[in-house]
């Protein structure tokens, strides 16, 4: 789906979509639960859907009934499933440990980009324990199941790494250790995750290089659960309010394990104009200039941050950057095109992005397949001189199906061509 967006200013008040990051981790340990779970979830997503239909392969049943799923666990695991990740790195990682964890075999399947992003860690960790695959890129197959003991991984890959073995390493009978031999970055990330198990009554340690993970744990059902708002996909509108709007958000939780709630942080180093109150957030436009941000904890934030810069005046520069060129796209390479294709200036660097203020003329841009990539460039589109074209605009399905119908509803200019 090709769309463009004719410039218009957003304005109004929405509410936050659920949180991605949350909802995987949710649903997974409500199928390796004691009981039935109940999980308040109004909307769902590409890369949730390949979770939901992951559990049902290693045999949860999953039903809706309007806002809420029934979720009944995993009690006598499929004999050699096969798991359709998708698109969606966090149902890769999260759930091989978890399958090999259940399974004497699996196996995994995927699309687009998600063969090429890195795993080997992650398989070289297995494979110590007990676990072979038949190649290290997707497609592949498991044979053996998981042992406890020692798991040696880096923190600067992925913390989708970590949170895959937590939630299956207290499933196996004896104690677990993770070691980390480089610091933990995105730890907010580990911290959701470290909040789901803590709400199905599983205790992780955490330890001076990593965690500690008692063996033979249960997980046990809290009956209903609810899913946090999404602070990284709330970022784009939050965006949009400082650059030109006067926008309001509501169900985000200021107290969340979301590390993209920093958004707002950011924003007010730009100098955005933020008022809280009452579960509502509300981001007004004011004058921005350019500063300096760290983005390692917060690598999703970039895209929608970037097209902030190039509205502010002076230059950007956000740093500790290079993991995001193992996304969904080679982001720095892609956010840098998007800006430059719309008449902006962005450099990338190997580690970094620099942006310079200029404003934004308008043009034709690439998503690159990348969700985020397309949603920045639909927020740049609002505030240009000129209409943007998004190829492949419908790649925002993959963490928000209904973007474009809330970027209307504030009063965007939106029409598929």
């Amino acid at each position: 789906m090709n769309v463009k967006v004719t410039p218009s200013p957003l304005r109004g008040k929405i509410t936050a979509i659920p949180s991605k990051s949350d909802a995987h981790r949710l649903l997974i340990c409500s199928a390796l639960a004691d009981a039935q779970t109940e999980l308040s979830l109004p909307r769902t997503s590409e890369d949730i859907d390949a979770t939901i239909g992951c559990l049902r392969s290693l045999g949860a049943k999953i039903e809706r009934d309007g806002e809420i799923l029934h979720i009944t666990p995993i009690t006598n695991p499929a004999d050699s499933p096969l798991l359709d990740c998708a698109e969606s790195g966090s149902t890769l990682r999260f759930l091989l440990p978890v399958a090999a964890a259940l399974c004497e075999s699996a196996g995994f399947i995927g699309s687009g980009r998600l063969p090429e992003r890195p795993l080997g860690q992650l398989i070289g960790a297995m494979e110590e324990h007990e676990v072979t695959f038949s190649q290290e890129k997707l497609p592949f197959a498991t044979s053996g199941k998981l042992l406890s003991g020692k798991y040696v991984l880096p923190g600067n890959i992925s913390s989708q790494y970590i949170t895959g073995l937590l939630l299956a390493l207290p499933l196996l009978a004896k104690d677990s250790e993770i070691s980390l031999t480089t610091r933990l970055e995105s730890s907010a990330y580990v911290d959701i995750t470290l909040n789901s198990l803590g709400c199905f009554g599983v205790n992780i340690e955490r330890t001076k290089n990593g965690f500690f993970i008692k063996g033979n744990q249960r997980y046990r059902s809290p009956i209903r659960v609810d899913v946090d708002g999404d602070w990284s996909n709330a970022a784009f509108f939050l965006c949009a309010g400082a650059i030109g709007g006067n926008i309001t958000l509501t169900g985000l939780n200021a107290d969340s394990p979301q590390g993209d709630r920093r958004i707002l942080e950011f924003l007010r180093k730009f100098g955005a104009d933020i008022t809280e109150s009452k579960g509502a957030i509300a981001v007004k436009s004011l004058r921005l200039v350019g500063c300096e941000i760290d983005i390692a904890e917060t690598p999703d934030l970039l895209p929608a941050l970037a097209v902030v810069a190039a509205f502010s005046e002076g230059e950007t520069r956000f740093i500790n950057a290079s993991r995001l060129r193992l996304k969904e796209s080679d982001r720095l390479n892609s956010t840098a095109a998007m800006l430059n294709a719309l008449g902006g200036n962005a450099t990338e660097l190997p580690d970094a992005l620099i942006v310079r203020g200029t404003a934004l003329a308008g043009g034709a841009v690439d998503s690159f397949h990348d969700h985020r990539t397309a949603m920045a460039a639909a927020i740049a589109g609002t505030y240009c001189k000129a209409p943007v074209i998004i190829t492949d605009a419908g790649a925002a399905a993959k963490s928000y199906p209904s973007f474009y119908e809330d970027f209307a509803k504030l009063g965007g200019k939106v029409d598929v061509v």
